[in-house]
């Protein structure tokens, strides 16, 4: 492990300055972390705010840049705006990715940095992830250490651990663009009800959790040891979701899984 992370920080090193996409999770905490002692304040953590990141994870980002130390700016991005995102094909994240980027580069020429630091690992470009082609298509202006060196999740997270951030074991949190299946249209309101309901939700203590939105059904994935915690909070949970316009309030006994959206591919 401390030969990767040597490796990483040289090649990091070599860039001379860099941008980094920076949601706060593990993945984008580490590279920020690793970017920040090899760069110093050569190095900018960049937060895209938009409609696809909850409150609730912008102000977490903050939070643990902050505690990285390294310098941290926000931004305003608008998916929706994408051409080919709200129609939510299979490509959605192609678009998303695209557009996201272009908009990190055109702060770092702005500002005068050399590349766009981006923390994809070695474990997701075995999965669906359009996201990967856009940054294959940008090129050299976008740097992936992880994929680079084969750092795998597990991996990243034994690195959060051994640089002791405090969100080494922070669980992945895709945006909310992922709730929907592929072909629903993604709307402004529609990504905010299930931010809501996935607040209501954390709100009651639940500690991994999706609610995947099939128009009036909100089919809701929670951690299994969790079921009986849920089916006691029963009447609370219809009442709000209800209230935000769900008409079915369904339980997925199959629990929480990332990326369940895309086992129909």
């Amino acid at each position: 492990m401390q030969a990767k992370i040597k490796q990483i920080k040289e090649a990091i090193a070599k860039k001379d300055s860099a941008i980094i996409a920076f949601s706060g999770g593990v993945d984008s905490a580490t590279i920020a972390a690793l970017a920040y002692e090899a760069l110093g304040e050569r190095a900018l953590a960049v937060t895209a705010e938009s409609v696809t990141f909850s409150e609730r994870e912008l102000k977490a980002a903050v939070s643990t840049a902050r505690e990285i130390g390294i310098p941290h700016q926000i931004v305003h991005f608008d998916e929706l705006e994408e051409p080919g995102f709200a129609e939510n094909t299979r490509d959605r994240c192609y678009h998303c990715k695209k557009g996201l980027l272009r908009t990190l580069i055109g702060i770092a020429d702005k500002e005068g940095f050399n590349v766009v630091l981006e923390g994809t690992n070695a474990s997701e470009i075995q999965r669906h992830r359009p996201g990967r082609r856009a940054i294959v298509e940008i090129g050299e202006r976008v740097f992936t250490p992880f994929t680079e060196f084969g750092v795998t999740k597990d991996e990243v997270r034994g690195i959060a651990r051994k640089i002791g951030l405090s969100v080494a074991d922070k669980p992945s949190m895709a945006c909310l663009s992922s709730r929907f299946p592929y072909g629903q249209l993604i709307t402004r309101d529609g990504l905010t009800r299930v931010g809501a309901a996935e607040d209501y939700l954390f709100s009651l203590g639940f500690t991994q959790l999706r609610v995947r939105d099939h128009s009036s059904i909100a089919r809701i994935e929670i951690m299994p040891p969790e079921f009986d915690k849920f089916l006691q909070e029963r009447g609370r949970i219809i009442s709000n979701l209800k209230k935000l316009g769900f008409d079915y309030i369904t339980l997925d006994i199959e629990g929480f899984r990332s990326g369940s959206m895309d086992e129909v591919l």
